[in-house]
């Protein structure tokens, strides 16, 4: 059958055309991943690595996704790691505030084998916690006051932990931290990964211990479509960025910590950066939590004496009511304490009593000490009682009383602390 010549012109475009390899689609940017090590709620001791530097930072980094260190199953019931601040108090509210997707990336053994490997479940602490060790209220040594934001960037400074992680127990029966070390962190890359490719050519920041970010970046250097880069070559937020992103959650959460945890016997407070924000908090208006913290801070510092503190304390508790503490940190609500503060979930006027208590049995006056623990105790639970009492007789009755013109808390200086 004739075409013509116009039909045969056509007809060998056509056939060009069909054997022409088709275009390439352009592959999609990589998504950026920051991994940020923290130090499981060192922001509160640390001006240099404050939360509301944080805060700052999760703001220039414009995350499309930030993860977090909790597992799916925990995180879709609201329930975190005690100790995590900078998961439940920062990294999560921060999101929720702006709108960012929260993508939990953590990974942890069933309980049945907690018990098995370790004869105990690991989010379970005795009704009793020791001030070191396994369960041990939290508190920190003098160096995490000097702690940086961008600490956990140089490889340097995880040397320590790169080394164990590689490197097999002596007795391989004591090996499972470490083993379960390795897989966990390896299942929180992939997570990563997940959450990078559901944001391709986006930026995911990850806020997670330092513990796990080197293994972390090792697992997702060669993945595709995922570009990792270190958190401070996003650049440090100003200081009036980090003004600009306080807090009074912060604030309190800051005065608290340091004044009324067992920090405040560690010998390791900087009283500076507890000022400012014990400062910040007053200047929204005077409150029975501001006016107590205030005078916590005085007694500490040695800047009022035992009489003036008892005095001001016993005025507290009989103006507070049913005045609370604007954080605490508490996690569980039946028991009488928090990770880091052996009486934390007493409300305003039972902490009054309570501290008027400890600076009666430090002087001396066993009896009037046992009056305030007794209207102390009035009214909680007997579970909160015992722990109560029990902490009591552990850690403040057995105390000998401090040297003249100490400040309280120095005296107990060598309390065990834990990073």
């Amino acid at each position: 059958m004739k075409t013509g010549w116009l039909g045969t012109l056509l007809y060998g475009f056509a056939a060009l055309a069909a054997a022409a390899p088709a275009p390439q689609a352009r592959p999609p940017s990589p998504t950026t991943v920051v991994v940020l090590g923290v130090d499981h709620a060192a922001q509160l001791v640390s001006p240099r690595d404050r939360p509301a530097l944080l805060d700052a930072f999760l703001d220039r980094a414009k995350p499309d996704a930030i993860c977090i260190e909790r597992t799916p199953e925990a995180f879709a019931r609201g329930d975190f790691y005690e100790f995590t601040y900078e998961v439940q108090d920062l990294a999560v509210p921060f999101a929720r505030r702006h709108g960012i997707e929260l993508c939990p990336i953590d990974w942890e053994p069933p309980v049945e084998d907690q018990r098995l490997g370790f004869g105990l479940a690991l989010d379970a602490p005795p009704e009793l916690r020791p001030l070191k060790g396994l369960f041990g209220l939290l508190s920190f040594a003098g160096a995490s006051l000097q702690r940086d934001l961008f600490h956990a960037d140089d490889p340097a400074k995880l040397e320590r932990v790169t080394h164990w992680a590689a490197t097999p127990a002596a007795k391989a029966g004591n090996d499972l931290p470490r083993r379960l070390y390795l897989y966990r962190t390896y299942l929180q890359a992939q997570r990563i990964a997940a959450a990078a490719r559901a944001h391709p050519g986006g930026r995911v920041v990850v806020v997670v211990g330092e513990f796990h970010k080197r293994d972390i970046e090792a697992i997702l250097a060669d993945a595709a479509g995922i570009r990792v880069v270190q958190p401070s070559s996003l650049g440090r937020p100003s200081e009036a960025e980090a003004a600009a992103h306080d807090r009074p959650e912060y604030q309190a959460a800051i005065a608290g910590f340091n004044l009324l945890g067992v920090q405040a016997a560690s010998g390791a407070v900087d009283y500076a950066f507890v000022g400012r924000a014990l400062a910040a908090l007053e200047a929204a208006g005077a409150t029975p939590q501001t006016r107590l913290l205030r005078v916590r801070l005085e007694r500490l510092q040695g800047r009022i004496g035992r009489a003036e503190a008892v005095a001001r304390y016993r005025a507290i508790a009989a103006e507070a009511g049913d005045a609370r503490f604007a954080w605490t940190g508490v996690k569980d609500a039946t028991r009488v304490d928090s990770w880091f503060d052996p009486f934390g979930n007493l409300d305003v006027r039972r902490r009054a009593l309570l501290e008027a208590a400890r600076e009666a049995q430090a002087g001396g006056d066993a009896a009037a000490a046992a009056g305030w623990l007794d209207a102390c105790a009035a009214g909680l639970s007997p579970r909160q009682q015992a722990q109560l009492r029990g902490y009591w007789q552990r850690d403040i009755a057995p105390a000998t009383p401090p040297v003249a013109g100490v400040p309280v808390g120095a005296a107990r200086a060598a309390t065990p602390t834990s990073g």
